[in-house]
């Protein structure tokens, strides 16, 4: 299996990250925040060929979970992970709460207000979101709405601008 090229590692990286959101829904709502490394399949099977049966050839990354992080700030977590060379890229799935623009407008400044005004909303919904960035610059997002008193199904929305401040920090795990 030859190595994959940056190209093929960008145009895999959505396809990463809606296999990361797969395999958290199997465990349901309600999971801690957790980082993903994202390490090319090629030089995953090179280390480790014993792995061949239980990955795709074909697919240029391959998503690896970590521990989840502490229920602690989230920046402060981001803050202290550094990757090997060996990792390409990384992901962050995180349980969130969505407003409508309108509501997003009208928080108050400070985060902790701001958090308790969003979880109190009466147009609140909740979604799992992954934020995907590559060391070399490529970025993803995946969301899943959560149904309303159902934990299987919900909409999905993929977009890389879905979160901007996460995808900046989540690159900063990568900066020298």
């Amino acid at each position: 299996m030859s190595p994959e090229t940056p190209e093929e590692l960008t145009a895999a990286l959505p396809s990463a990250a809606r296999e990361i959101e797969e395999f958290v829904d199997a465990a349901g709502w309600d999971q801690p925040a957790q980082v993903f490394a994202l390490v090319p399949t090629s030089r995953l099977l090179a280390a480790e060929p014993g792995l061949a049966d239980q990955l795709d050839p074909a697919a240029p990354l391959t998503p690896i979970a970590q521990e989840a992080l502490p229920a602690e700030d989230l920046a402060e977590a981001l803050s202290r992970i550094e990757w090997p060379d060996q990792v390409s890229g990384c992901a962050l799935v995180q349980e969130i709460v969505v407003l409508p623009p309108e509501a997003e407008a009208e928080l108050p400044g400070e985060a902790e207000a701001a958090r308790q005004a969003a979880a109190e909303h009466p147009e609140r919904r909740e979604a799992r979101l992954v934020a995907a960035v590559l060391r070399d610059g490529g970025e993803a997002c995946v969301m899943r709405l959560r149904t309303s008193g159902d934990d299987t199904g919900g909409e999905i929305v993929q977009d890389p601008s879905l979160a901007p401040n996460l995808l900046t920090a989540l690159h900063a795990t990568f900066a020298e």
